[in-house]
């Protein structure tokens, strides 16, 4: 079957609304959060109408109902990582999946795999989100382990020639992106995993924008933990996904307490349930992971690679355009080489502050700012850029009106 955008973007509603003053709609922010199809919309608005109760509780058809599409879709998020459905915990987003992993670390006792001592090591990267830098400076300074990072080179990639005194006999953890959300640099995982393993660390993957847009198999990446949320792969807000190893979870002391995950209570102790449930204390977001679920329904149904083909064309198409205009530099790899839909850039002298209203002045929105990677962003020397991130429901048609767009704000602005 062709792909094809035109088609795929009117299951989107929003996608046929115009702004500031009837401007057709040219969205390009995906990176920060995806639009939703119809399907999303109703699976998540049904759940509510017709099978609304509070999951694994109760004994009526409601109930019973609730439940059943709740762990249909972790049945959905498990086959699509090609993973075991009891290794798959729903969280509210990929933040808290992130910091499940660190606090619960933090919360292992001498004698448990994940505790940290001083002395320990945590690895990340110079390009990592806020919510895989921060967690992990936070669980160093509580447990007195050491962070060490990847730095990045000037053409946006990880420095990896150090890799043997990065990753050392005494590192615990390597946390990484696999997608850079600035970049768009997808990072070479096998070289990091290898030598993690060798050394009996584990690798925790912030997948948050790698998931959504290519084929993402756990077992071949050969990683140990993985995030990511579900308002950037078509679903809902309100939901995350935290993966983990069988046997690790099993090992990981829990981040949240109360119902749900636990085996047995008296006055004076409690045990837990086994993963996923030891993850998922409270009422979940149910409603939520059901249009999850049928967002990867979605995904699946379109085809991943077909996807990650879509936007490997587009992406190449916008850097060739971007790279014609003057007085603008592409930060990040400058070819489509393991490297995925997003593109940042700066414009001569014009702050991307400015350059982001002017262009959703013409009914074009990406994002600008630091992008919640300021350690990148000063290592690079740029304060900020701008950033289109594109997505399957986007065509040539929107990155041409991006291109005449930053042309438009030159002239505007008198550059």
């Amino acid at each position: 079957m062709t792909f094809d955008a035109h088609a795929i973007a009117k299951d989107f509603p929003i996608l046929d609304r115009t702004i500031r003053d009837g401007k057709r709609l040219v969205y390009l922010d995906s990176g920060a959060t995806s639009q939703k199809p119809n399907v999303v919309i109703n699976a998540e608005s049904d759940f509510y109408r017709f099978h609304n109760a509070a999951v694994h509780r109760g004994a009526h058809q409601l109930a019973e109902e609730a439940t059943d599409a709740y762990e249909g879709a972790r049945e959905i998020v498990a086959q699509f990582l090609n993973a075991s459905v009891d290794e798959i915990v729903f969280t509210k987003n990929a933040t808290e999946s992130l910091n499940l992993i660190s606090y619960a670390m933090g919360n292992a006792a001498p004698g448990n795999r994940f505790h940290l001592k001083a002395g320990d090591s945590i690895v990340v990267t110079e390009m990592e989100h806020h919510a895989n830098l921060i967690p992990w400076q936070q669980l160093a300074a509580r447990t007195g382990a050491i962070l060490k990072w990847f730095t990045v080179t000037d053409d946006g990639r990880l420095d990896l020639s150090q890799i043997n005194s990065v990753i050392d006999e005494k590192t615990k953890v390597v946390a990484l992106t696999h997608q850079s959300n600035v970049l768009g640099t997808i990072n070479p995982l096998e070289a990091i995993t290898k030598r993690a393993h060798e050394v009996g660390a584990v690798v925790v993957l912030d997948a948050c924008q790698s998931v959504p847009h290519m084929k993402t198999d756990v077992k071949k990446l050969d990683i140990d933990f993985l995030a990511f949320s579900g308002h950037k792969a078509v679903g809902p807000t309100g939901i995350g996904v935290f993966w983990g190893r069988a046997e690790l979870l099993a090992e990981l002391p829990p981040f949240l307490t109360g119902g749900s995950m636990i085996e047995n209570v008296t006055m004076e102790s409690a045990t837990w349930a086994p993963a996923p449930k030891k993850f998922e204390a409270g009422v979940p977001n149910m409603a939520q992971a059901v249009g999850l679920g049928a967002a990867l329904t979605y995904l699946t149904g379109i085809g991943m690679d077909n996807i990650h083909k879509h936007e490997i064309s587009l992406t190449k198409y916008l850097l060739e355009g971007l790279s014609a205009i003057t007085d603008l530099r592409i930060i990040g790899p400058k070819t489509t080489e393991l490297r995925g839909g997003v593109v940042s850039f700066t414009l001569g002298d014009i702050h991307p502050h400015d350059l982001g209203q002017y262009l959703d002045s013409q009914g074009i929105a990406v994002r600008t700012g630091h992008h919640c990677a300021w350690p990148l962003t000063r290592k690079l020397g740029v304060p900020a850029t701008t950033r289109a991130s594109v997505y399957l429901y986007n065509t040539t048609d929107d990155l041409d009106a991006l291109i005449v767009g930053v042309q438009g704000a030159q002239k505007y602005f008198g550059r």
